[in-house]
């Protein structure tokens, strides 16, 4: 009975085991995604690769991707696009890795192909704004972008490279416009709040943008880029002591040392601290390891404002002597010359040389010198008489 029994038994176990499907797909699958997850790819591609479906060519080319082999990556996703064309997941992962790799050409392909099968999907249209806008096709990227706004007003990195766009072109009131709409979506976005803030302070309004970069160091944006300009609105709305604050913040930043002082320099020099003023600016220069011009300017400016006219024509000289591309620093040079000498003829030397320099002189100033030597020339002839 016993061994009648067993027998059951193992006729029952191996008719059972009979019935059980070998491992498939499905189990090869799952053990891809675990390798694929942990960040196994080589191992994951091998097994992907031995399934040979249209899901497992996906995940060959996403960890390829994952890999930083972008070449075989973009293969890969080529190759599974010839046999399964309509997989849009495919196409769009495809276009992003060209995009990433600033083929925007190739991206734009892709993602014009996208917004034609899938017209309601607003991010297909920033990605191809995105592409289209780094091959400086603005107006059709600017409309690819405005339809992803429009499908989605809160798409906000179709608002961001709007207004992006719109500041670098000088239209506060486009930029204005969108930069608002995402904000009111984004109220602590750093980057829109900074693109408000560069429209202000290009139109002047200083007392709005050092309210917005006042904010931008509150939500953490603690950059040279937002100093400069804070302390440089700061100190154009009057805030003096605010603005030294401002700028001894910048101080603190290592390789901004120089910038800072010069800001300091200008806060003192608004104030007619000019003692000070002339202080801060030596020490940019001291602390500045390249092209002073900047500097020398603002101290000869500084030795004028206190009557010190050899003293700034020093300066000024040496402004030019360190940019001679910049005629403006001649021209000054010229105007403190003419205050300083009392011979008319060092003085018309001095204008000459500036018309016989440049060429490119603008017309106003030409004129100005030109009618400068006519005055001083009269006043030798009349000196004879």
């Amino acid at each position: 009975m016993k061994h009648y029994l067993a027998c059951f038994f193992l006729l029952f176990i191996l008719k059972a085991e009979a019935q059980t499907p070998p491992a498939n797909n499905v189990g090869s699958a799952s053990a891809a995604d675990s390798l694929y997850l942990i960040g196994n790819y080589t191992k994951a591609i091998n097994a992907y690769a031995a399934l040979g479906d249209e899901n497992s060519s996906l995940q060959i080319a996403r960890s390829y991707a994952a890999m930083g082999n972008t070449q075989k990556a973009i293969m890969q996703y080529e190759g599974l696009l010839q046999k399964y064309p309509t997989n849009t997941l495919a196409k769009f992962e495809l276009g992003k890795l060209f995009d990433k790799t600033k083929n925007y050409t190739a991206a734009q392909s892709v993602f014009v192909a996208l917004t034609q099968s899938n017209s309601d999907n607003p991010e297909f249209y920033y990605y191809l704004g995105k592409s289209l806008q780094s091959t400086s096709d603005y107006k059709t990227g600017n409309k690819a972008l405005k339809k992803a706004v429009q499908l989605d007003s809160t798409h906000l990195r179709s608002i961001y490279l709007l207004g992006k766009y719109y500041v670098g072109v000088e239209e506060p009131a486009n930029a204005t416009r969108i930069i608002e709409l995402g904000l009111k979506t984004a109220p602590n976005d750093v980057a829109l709040i900074n693109l408000k803030a560069l429209t202000k302070f290009d139109i002047g309004e200083y007392e709005s943008a050092a309210s917005l970069f006042e904010r931008l160091v509150e939500l953490g944006e603690k950059k040279p880029f937002v100093y400069k300009k804070l302390g440089y609105a700061q100190s154009n709305i009057r805030a003096y002591e605010k603005a030294k604050s401002t700028y001894r913040k910048l101080e603190e930043i290592p390789n901004y040392e120089p910038e800072a002082y010069m800001g300091l320099g200008q806060v003192f020099l608004m104030e007619q601290q000019l003692d000070s003023a002339e202080t801060y600016v030596l020490k940019s220069i001291e602390a500045k390891q390249y092209v002073f011009d900047n500097e020398y300017q603002s101290l000869g400016r500084i030795a004028h404002l206190k009557g010190e006219l050899k003293k700034s024509l020093e300066y000024y000289t040496k402004a030019w002597e360190e940019n001679k591309s910049n005629m403006l620093h001649y021209w000054q040079v010229s105007i403190i010359a003419d205050e300083y000498y009392k011979d008319p003829n060092v003085k018309i030397g001095y204008y000459e040389n500036l018309i016989s320099q440049y060429k490119n002189l603008p017309p106003f100033l030409k004129e100005r010198a030109e009618k400068r030597i006519r005055e001083l020339k009269e006043e030798i002839h009349f000196a004879k008489d």
